[in-house]
């Protein structure tokens, strides 16, 4: 991918904000009656391909620059998710079918008082501190036990694995406090403001909106820097720049952690938009998922990831209306033809084409 510093690598991003920024709300705000509506119920699904979205940029960072593939990243994305969705819960108290200060799905289990870890989460900057630190405390102490023992490779893709779907099991359980297996659902409203409301609803969108463009530009001056250059060397020969007086461990632990971080990040952006966290959000499925949105975007292009996330979502939704059963043979397809044919996915192949030359003209007489 060119430079963003380059006119441009400028004009692509601005192109990018002004489509998310500007072109989605204007096409919302047209006439129902005119073929250039965008429908309500679009926002959030467009909502929730920025959130996924934010997490490929995320995975990008830890598998296109460092080389480190994670098949677990769907657990810090339902942990950020669970934070905001503890708080939508407690601001629902009094309110839901039981008229209960304790959520509905305590109260049918015959729950007498509040977990002490729900604790706290009846105030949003707490709740949202949580959907950042949680992840980021879970991803470090993995990462510094698995770094330090110098885990790589598959091994370390198997190892994200089990710890995702360890998660999900303990999730699953309805006496661990987090819903069981319906999770969390059922919200009404954030901040005082009614979440059915589409003003709210374009307002998240655009808050997700302006959060990917913001963590696009941290990522793009992460890669750029001294640091994005020694993780880029890392994931060419790590012995060698480990020999060069730089120490593996350190570098990839903190992009590891920031990782996880945007993962959070990104599943708090979520829960409001879709109104429900469950344990599915865990399966690994969902992780490998992730990895097959970097893949087909084409690893190492932050734009790329967030291509592959836009297609391979958009797809997703089409065939779950259309063919729902056909979905996991359409997306093993996909992958398998990216990885053939495309090895740098769509990102590379455009700029193949762009390096084409131009057929001769034909001689004239």
């Amino acid at each position: 991918m060119r430079s963003l510093h380059t006119p441009r690598g400028w004009a692509v991003f601005a192109a990018l904000a002004a489509t998310l920024l500007a072109g989605v709300p204007l096409l919302n705000a047209l006439p129902a009656d005119s073929a250039l509506h965008l429908p309500d119920y679009l926002i959030p699904l467009i909502g929730k391909f920025c959130c996924y979205a934010l997490v490929a940029l995320a995975m990008d960072l830890i598998w296109g620059y460092t080389g480190i593939l994670s098949l677990g990243h769907g657990a810090f994305f339902a942990l950020g998710g669970y934070a905001m969705g503890m708080h939508l819960m407690r601001a629902m108290a009094g309110e839901g079918v039981y008229r209960s200060e304790l959520p509905d799905f305590m109260v049918f289990l015959n729950w007498k008082e509040l977990p002490w870890f729900w604790h706290g989460f009846e105030h949003f900057g707490f709740a949202l501190l949580m959907a950042l630190l949680l992840p980021a405390l879970l991803a470090f102490v993995f990462g510094w036990f698995a770094f330090r023992s110098r885990i790589k490779g598959v091994y370390f893709s198997i190892i994200t694995q089990a710890l995702t779907f360890a998660l999900m099991l303990l999730f699953f359980r309805n006496e661990t406090g987090f819903g069981g297996n319906n999770g969390l659902t059922d919200f009404k409203r954030l901040l005082g403001f009614a979440l059915a409301d589409p003003a709210v609803k374009l307002g998240l969108y655009l808050l997700s909106a302006a959060t990917l463009l913001g963590v696009y530009l941290l990522a793009r001056a992460i890669v750029r820097s001294k640091f994005g250059r020694v993780l880029t060397a890392i994931r060419d020969a790590e012995s060698r720049t480990m020999f060069c007086g730089y120490e593996p461990l350190y570098y990839k632990l903190a992009v590891w952690t920031l990782s996880a971080v945007l993962c959070g990040l990104a599943g708090a952006l979520y829960v409001p938009q879709v109104g429900i966290i469950n344990p599915s959000e865990m399966a690994p499925t969902q992780s490998i998922e992730m990895a097959v949105w970097v893949a087909v975007g084409g690893r190492g292009t932050l734009i790329g990831a967030i291509t592959g996330a836009a297609v391979v979502n958009g797809l997703k939704s089409w065939f779950t209306a259309a063919a729902p059963d056909l979905w996991l043979y359409a997306l093993g397809g996909l992958f398998i033809g990216v990885t053939l044919f495309l090895p740098e996915g769509l990102t590379g192949l455009a700029a193949r084409l762009r390096r084409r030359p131009a057929p001769l003209a034909e001689a004239r007489p």
